[in-house]
């Protein structure tokens, strides 16, 4: 019996992983998709498609959701929190580029509550029972996973804050620079405090950052004498300077 127990365990778990896998590649494909949402000329396209995207990695969520009926997730939560993470990042991405603003971990787990309706065969047909039986799944983000995606946020909006310059776009760096602010502020408050995970990804937020930081100075500054078309080469070289002063 313990030996059926545990293999039935083992094989849930695989398959949550492969499930967590499906969704880390399809919310990796959705956060490419946005990003071409500076260079092309009708955005509202690109918004429409990564939400059809969305929609299929919730569905993938959903099948997470089911393996998970009445099993404790935290048991779990190491095969689906990668997914998860993945999950936030795209949807927050994507929340950004709409509100300019960041997405509540409750606004992601409102997305996350599923309903199915199962048909019931009766052999009766003139019988008075419902024939329709609705069911409710849910998966809620923990709070780690949720600080996690939107670490990983950062460096996204940084590559946006690039490839915005780019395309002539010399206010959204602005913009990103006060909003990774906010977000860095936030992030110091937890410090040593929460777990290890989040205070690693602190030191590529401060990079990503940085990056935003002096892409900013670079236009105030000699933003007017650069060609608008030349302003990315400045800045990929700036960039490589950065990196060698961290040593990375």
């Amino acid at each position: 019996a313990f030996q059926l127990e545990l293999d039935t365990r083992h094989d849930k778990y695989e398959r949550l992983v492969k499930l967590s896998r499906d969704i880390t590649i399809e919310s990796k494909r959705t956060i490419f998709l946005l990003h071409r949402f500076t260079s092309v000329p009708n955005g509202e396209e690109i918004l429409n498609e990564s939400e059809v995207k969305l929609d299929a990695v919730r569905r993938k969520i959903k099948q997470v959701a089911q393996e998970l009926i009445g099993e404790d997730m935290y048991q779990f939560h190491r095969a689906i929190s990668p997914g998860l993470q993945e999950y936030v990042e795209a949807v927050s991405f994507q929340y950004f580029i709409k509100t300019r603003s960041l997405i509540s971990v409750e606004e992601i787990n409102k997305q996350l509550i599923f309903t199915a309706e199962d048909r019931e065969e009766t052999t009766n047909t003139t019988s008075n029972s419902h024939d329709k039986q609705p069911h409710t799944w849910s998966l809620k983000v923990t709070p780690v996973d949720y600080l996690l995606g939107v670490a990983d946020l950062t460096g996204e909006l940084m590559r946006l804050c690039i490839s915005s310059v780019g395309n002539g776009d010399i206010d959204t760096p602005f913009e990103l620079s006060q909003f990774l602010c906010q977000i860095y502020d936030g992030f110091t408050f937890i410090g040593n405090t929460g777990p290890y995970e989040v205070s690693k990804k602190l030191y590529t937020l401060k990079q990503s950052l940085a990056k935003v930081e002096n892409a900013c100075y670079t236009l105030k500054v000699r933003g007017s004498e650069i060609p608008k078309h030349m302003l990315a080469d400045v800045f990929s070289t700036k960039t490589e300077l950065i990196d060698q002063e961290e040593g990375l």
